[in-house]
């Protein structure tokens, strides 16, 4: 299972071809974030270890992505509004190596096996609406963060439905848990749900 990592603003990195953003997507970056993209030479943003931020930032990482036509690629763990913008890739996919990596799409409430199968398949928009202010999906109440940031801009990174590749000896191993945000960070007491295969669910993509 995901260990916990120190939470951090927002830091880009060009290395070649490729974009890395980690941190939390607090908005910070989004002027450079959007500046590398529109050079055209970016093939892939990499999304490493971000806890989250807020739904605005979010939204502005997401339709910069979607724009420019670039694939997304999880390393570590990627939460909340590091989702939204995960599935903004043309191709969104976990990187290679030996870590764990996890992606965690935020929900109002446990999903049904029904609602996960098409969920994230054909519409990632609703990722974003489950935690925008108004949303019919959102939860009736949200409280503020030790920052005094609440619903209106900050997601619970902790609750949602988490998808984890693991290395083995065999290939990776891919397993989905729903979260309902009382564990913290401790994901071992996340429950696990079955057949919920992230290529089928459309979270990767081959």
């Amino acid at each position: 299972m995901l260990a916990p990592v120190a939470t951090h603003a927002a830091e880009i990195e060009r290395q070649g071809r490729l974009l890395l953003v980690s941190g939390m997507l607090d908005g910070s970056e989004i002027a450079s974030f959007i500046d590398h993209l529109s050079s055209g030479t970016v093939r892939t943003v990499v999304l490493e270890d971000s806890f989250g931020g807020t739904a605005e930032a979010a939204g502005a990482f997401a339709d910069a992505i979607r724009a420019s036509g670039v694939e997304t690629e999880v390393r570590g763990q990627c939460m909340a509004a590091c989702a939204y913008a995960f599935l903004a890739g043309k191709t969104h996919r976990f990187g290679d190596g030996f870590q764990v990596n996890g992606v965690m799409l935020p929900v109002a409430a446990r999903p049904t096996a029904a609602e996960l199968a098409v969920r994230w398949r054909d519409d990632a928009h609703r990722t974003l609406a489950d935690f925008t202010p108004g949303a019919a999906a959102a939860p009736k109440v949200i409280e503020a963060s030790a920052d005094g940031r609440g619903a209106r801009d900050n997601w619970q990174p902790e609750h949602g439905v988490l998808f984890t590749a693991s290395p083995s000896l065999f290939g990776r191993i891919y397993n989905a848990f729903y979260c309902d945000g009382t564990q913290g960070r401790d994901f071992s007491k996340c429950e696990r749900l079955p057949d919920a295969d992230p290529f089928k669910l459309g979270v990767l993509t081959p």
